[in-house]
């Protein structure tokens, strides 16, 4: 995925939070999602966050302690960003195609954290040399997916 570069004015996000504004449209950069979530740094320090809307205005919000050790509301500050975890073109073709056929599972799987993205994949990938276990733990996922399940359940 591209990497993202800007330098931006960050402003008071409310509650002692920081709002960094975002200059582009994700879905036009990136692949259209219903939730962003997005890995870089801010100054040089690693952020992980969601892009949100704010009083009409895309951006994202840094926590309190940004305020009191970072850069302060009206600070120009140079940002990086890239989408976090694993995206729709890094899948292997068998899921992409499944998640493709059916769109509440695609646009759900897009939605989720990395940390749910990669557990699924681990547990489809862990089927190595035995495709007709795979073909039925993508099928299971997909419906778990479509079904608004962050995590598959444990049994």
């Amino acid at each position: 995925m591209r990497e993202q570069r800007y330098t931006t004015e960050s402003r008071s996000g409310g509650r002692g939070r920081l709002f960094v504004p975002v200059p582009f449209d994700p879905d036009a950069v990136w692949t259209p999602k219903q939730v962003h979530h997005v890995t870089g740094t801010v100054e040089g320090v690693a952020v992980r966050a969601v892009i949100v809307e704010e009083q009409g205005e895309r951006g994202f919000l840094l926590g309190p302690a940004w305020s009191r050790c970072g850069p302060t509301p009206g600070a120009r500050v140079r940002v990086v960003l890239t989408p976090e975890g694993p995206q729709r073109a890094d899948l292997a073709d068998d899921l992409a195609a499944a998640l493709d056929a059916d769109p509440a599972a695609g646009a759900f799987f897009d939605s989720l954290a990395q940390f749910y993205r990669r557990a699924y994949l681990r547990w489809i990938d862990g089927t190595k040399g035995r495709p007709e276990l795979r073909a039925r733990r993508i099928a299971e996922t997909v419906g778990l997916l479509a079904a608004g399940v962050k995590e598959r359940p444990k049994t």
